[in-house]
């Protein structure tokens, strides 16, 4: 009973981590795995439990943007210009859909480990700072102005979120920016990109593990996403409010200093 009841509150405080950092370009998979580690966390799944609980993530964008949504749904019949963007999301989504089917099982067993997650974030940090201190040439400030060739160059960068730590957001929110998209576009892109993305994945995952699920975990699995959902719905809303007078930089000093942090403790102290 106790047991039982140490892990909800692990799923509590995954759920929370996992709202925090979904979005934010730090890598929500990364911070899950190193947090698993650091709670023993023993409902994990082999990683499905930090995949499962990203349907919170999910169910708060379709939350966060139903009103559009209805409007996208009635319209896109005989809208053309709805049309043309989820052509653009899909021409997105199926990089990393393709790849990650195939790498699947591969990904789960050889880099769902802290030093993967440490590498990536430090590296993604770097990259993020030299990214910022480039001149950006911004050609689109809207959503539906993405072109298809745009569309898969933020659909090529988010293969590289495929490797934990590396971030979902990130990969697409600077794939955006370097494909000519201004901040605003490339996070309102790469929210509605994270829709057919991390609830293929979520789907994909559960199904594949289904027979692993006991009674618990199904437990865990629910206060996690409920909890992911309420945290993102409040992080997606502060982050489009900040990116409108701010750049990334701080998400890449961030980075680089929580990848020093988890080499210091999982290969120096512990």
């Amino acid at each position: 009973m106790l047991q039982n009841l140490a892990q909800l509150w692990q799923a509590v405080l995954l759920g929370i981590v996992e709202g925090l950092t979904e979005f934010l370009p730090i890598s929500s998979t990364g911070h899950l795995i190193i947090f698993s580690d650091l709670l023993k966390f023993e409902g994990s799944l082999g990683g499905t439990f930090e995949i499962f609980i990203q349907l919170g993530a999910v169910l708060a964008v379709v939350f966060y943007y139903r009103n559009d949504l209805w409007q996208q749904v009635r319209t896109v019949p005989h809208n053309p210009t709805v049309q043309r963007f989820w052509l653009n999301i899909l021409i997105g989504f199926l990089p990393a859909a393709l790849i990650g089917v195939l790498l699947h099982d591969w990904i789960k067993e050889v880099l769902f480990n802290p030093a993967v997650v440490a590498s990536a974030l430090l590296l993604g940090g770097v990259i993020i700072l030299l990214v910022e201190r480039r001149d950006h040439s911004v050609g689109t400030s809207s959503v539906y102005s993405v072109s298809p060739r745009q569309a898969l160059g933020v659909g090529l960068a988010q293969i590289l979120a495929l490797i934990p730590g590396a971030s979902r957001s990130a990969s697409t929110i600077i794939g955006g920016l370097l494909s000519g998209l201004d901040r605003p576009t490339a996070t309102s892109f790469s929210f509605y990109l994270a829709i057919p993305t991390l609830g293929a994945a979520t789907v994909y995952d559960l199904a594949t593990n289904l027979d692993q699920v006991s009674s618990n975990d199904a437990l865990n699995l629910l206060v996690g996403t409920v909890v992911s959902f309420v945290v993102s719905l409040l992080v997606i809303r502060w982050l489009l409010r900040y990116i409108s007078n701010h750049d990334f930089k701080i998400f890449g000093f961030y980075r680089i200093v929580v990848g020093l942090v988890v080499i210091a403790w999982f290969y120096l102290i512990s």
